[in-house]
């Protein structure tokens, strides 16, 4: 390779890592001391093999802590079940992809040239597995505490906005087939579009008598979660 092209090159990565650097102080609250982390925790599988899987891996258990933790700590007179509740509607993927471009994760993932023209970009699958992935980044680099602060810094308003424990959609939905003397709804997959990583589900919710409502999403459980929420809307 020419000399200037080799410069250039390292020119530019140079540029790039000091925007990376100063991008992660800015978003996870703390400087970065293992670059290399938190760009795993950016590469899909599509552009690197070693990819952010493992740290997601990770990030979901951290997470998952970090919530349990705080919930446990803020809601003292609460249920298992009404806890239970809270985090499943904290730690879903289409959460932590809200997240992710809270903070403006987009312009730093590394994808293959395929899944950028695909979108994926804005798919909440990669985005909310980017999330736990630098989550996981965040706890290997410094430690529990500031992976923590994160959480406490970007869930807050999510955490601390309802003044009652929310029910899932699908369990509310369950609740009123119940105590309508319906049938239990039952869910089913009408369509799978796009490619293996941005992937679109259309799911048919149907209450027998009652009707029936279909939504779409980016995983099977984000298309059944809409569809029962569309069914709800129905049923008011």
């Amino acid at each position: 390779m020419d000399l200037g092209v080799r410069r250039a090159l390292a020119s530019h990565r140079g540029r790039f890592l000091t925007a990376l650097s100063d991008w992660l102080t800015t978003s996870l609250g703390t400087a970065p001391r293992d670059t290399g982390l938190y760009e795993r925790a950016l590469s899909h599988g599509s552009a690197s093999s070693d990819s952010y899987q493992r740290l997601e891996f990770l990030g979901d258990r951290v997470l998952g802590l970090a919530v349990s933790r705080w919930l446990f700590a803020t809601y003292p007179t609460e249920s298992e079940g009404q806890l239970s509740r809270r985090f499943n509607a904290l730690v879903t993927g289409v959460v932590c992809a809200d997240i992710a471009r809270a903070i403006g994760v987009a312009p730093y993932l590394k994808l293959g040239k395929q899944a950028r023209d695909d979108g994926a970009f804005d798919s909440d699958n990669i985005l909310g597995d980017v999330t736990e992935a630098l989550i996981g980044a965040l706890y290997l680099d410094h430690g529990f505490d500031a992976a923590d602060a994160f959480v406490r810094r970007h869930w807050k308003a999510l955490v601390e906005g309802h003044a009652d424990a929310p029910r899932h959609p699908k369990s509310a939905l369950q609740e009123w087939a119940a105590a309508n003397n319906r049938r239990a709804p039952v869910y089913a997959i009408v369509d799978r579009s796009g490619p293996h990583h941005a992937p679109r589900f259309t799911v048919l919710v149907n209450v027998g008598p009652a009707g029936e409502a279909s939504a779409t999403g980016s995983s099977k459980q984000e298309a059944e979660t809409a569809a029962a929420i569309a069914m709800l809307e129905k049923l008011k």
